[in-house]
Order: structure tokens, then sequence, then C-alpha cells
């Protein structure tokens, strides 16, 4: 199988929460952070960092990683 392209145009803020807890009931990972929850998406990078700047959230800026398509043919799977 091959990769999809879908949301690879989208920009993300994720919120990263400082002090994860445990559940005392389930035992679970949990927070009373609720910004844990947030992902704000944006059309690009510049608008999110705009974004950042102007309610002066510090921010990391993680550049997406060159994808190497490899194309394949069904066919390859029997030539060799």
């Amino acid at each position: 199988m091959q990769s999809g392209l879908k949301k690879f145009d989208k920009w993300l803020l994720e919120f990263i929460t400082d002090k994860p807890g445990t559940n005392p009931l389930m035992g679970w990972e949990s927070s009373s952070d609720t910004y844990s929850e947030l992902n704000l998406e944006f059309s690009s990078k510049e608008l999110a960092i705009d974004y950042a700047k102007k309610n002066k959230i510090n921010y990391e800026l993680i550049e997406p990683k060159e994808r190497k398509i490899v194309k394949k043919s069904y066919a390859d799977n029997f030539t060799k």
C-alpha cells in the first residue's frame, strides 16, 4: 500500500501539557489542563506563526519531511 496525501497541506498548533497525571479511578493518564485537547489547523505556516505570536504562545516549528516516492508496479512482484 502507499500512503495518501490527505491533510498534508495543513499546519497544526498543538498545546503540550506540562504535568500529565494519573486518573485515580481508572489509572489512565489524564490532565486537568484542557489545552492538551486543543489542536488548531491553519492553511499556511505563516498564519500559524502569526497566531502564536499574536497570542504570545511559545512555539516550536517542526518542518515536514520530504517524501521519497518510489513508484511501483504490481507486475514488478512477478518479474524478478
